[in-house]
């Protein structure tokens, strides 16, 4: 298998994840986007923006050769609504979909420098993608505890939105 093979099939995998995140951005309450459910930590939609920032700004770095850091906190100042910041997190899987989907082996095979003074191959920006997703994610599941809400379950991907959710097999 090759490195663009087997981080697309990895990336159908993370895509159901991704559908979970969003379902828990989606359960934030809109009233308290910008509260601190936990002491001394993120706002929940500075959260959101963190784990959904991360999306392009890897997926694209990758494809680019370099990763160029974003403006988190102008882009948090931007967001003044749960709509607004649910936006935000689907023109980020956008991007990042789109990014991956245009990945060579090269691509993933060949370093990729950072902001800060970091360089790795690019599938090594994947395998953080993925570990910093989940982490961040379950960070979310903390603060819906903590806001009296219940987050969808970890692997109910059957009722993500549909772009999101399961695909059907294809016959061999």
């Amino acid at each position: 298998m090759t490195p663009k093979q087997a981080n697309a099939q990895q990336w159908e995998y993370f895509r159901r994840l991704v559908g979970i995140g969003l379902r828990c951005a989606q359960a934030i309450p809109a009233d308290q986007l910008d509260s601190r459910p936990v002491k001394d930590m993120r706002s929940p939609k500075e959260l959101v923006v963190h784990l959904f920032g991360q999306l392009p700004m890897l997926a694209e770095g990758v494809l680019r050769g370099e990763v160029l850091a974003a403006d988190k906190q102008a882009i948090v100042a931007g967001i003044r609504t749960r709509e607004d910041l649910l936006g935000f997190c689907s023109e980020c899987w956008g991007k990042a979909d789109r990014a991956t989907a245009a990945l060579t082996d090269t691509h993933l095979e060949s370093m990729v420098k950072t902001p800060w003074d970091y360089s790795a191959p690019g599938i090594e920006f994947y395998r953080a993608l993925y570990d910093e997703f989940l982490h961040h994610r379950g960070q979310l599941y903390a603060y819906l505890r903590q806001m009296g809400v219940t987050p969808p379950a970890m692997w109910d991907f059957e009722n993500n939105p549909p772009e999101f959710a399961p695909r059907q097999a294809q016959p061999a």
